[in-house]
């Protein structure tokens, strides 16, 4: 899979995609966008650092941010959810995680959480463990799964296996 495979993907099927990163800081945006021609399936990267912000730009509920915190699967998919309701777009990835360094028992660093939001698809989410890798490699680990479930989510769309 290639960055290219998603966006020709997209293209073919008429579908914009938007992001909702949080620790990778629109990496996954500037994935897709470095390539010729993105503009006609990328519409927008929300980067949304910090709890206000996911709130603000996605729409993220304060008490799930409380009960679940930031990095969670329910904060995930609120992301995912709220980036396919705020911008014209039919596919929505979402990260936020702990990319390091820190981290805690509960939350170890290299714990990532992604939702998937499309408007063909019941919202799904799932977290990975990368474990203490740094910082670095974290981020791009997370920026490389978060393009695999876009390219997952597509092929799934056009063999019709995910229609609501």
């Amino acid at each position: 899979m290639s960055v290219t495979d998603v966006l020709g993907l997209a293209k073919s099927a008429g579908v914009m995609i938007a992001t909702a990163e949080s620790c990778t800081g629109g990496m996954v945006v500037a994935a897709l966008t470095d390539i010729p021609g993105s503009s006609a399936v990328v519409e927008r990267g929300f980067v949304t650092y910090t709890n206000r912000a996911k709130q603000d730009m996605l729409g993220v509920n304060s008490v799930t941010l409380s009960t679940f915190g930031a990095v969670s699967e329910e904060v995930a998919q609120e992301m995912a959810d709220g980036a396919l309701a705020h911008a014209p777009v039919q596919l929505a990835v979402s990260i936020t995680g702990i990319a390091g360094p820190g981290g805690s028992e509960f939350k170890p660093e290299g714990r990532v959480c992604f939702g998937l939001a499309a408007d063909w698809a019941d919202t799904t989410t799932e977290t990975v463990e990368f474990g203490a890798l740094g910082r670095d490699a974290v981020r791009l680990a997370a920026r490389d799964h978060a393009l695999g479930m876009l390219h997952q989510a597509l092929l799934r769309r056009d063999s019709g296996a995910d229609h609501k």
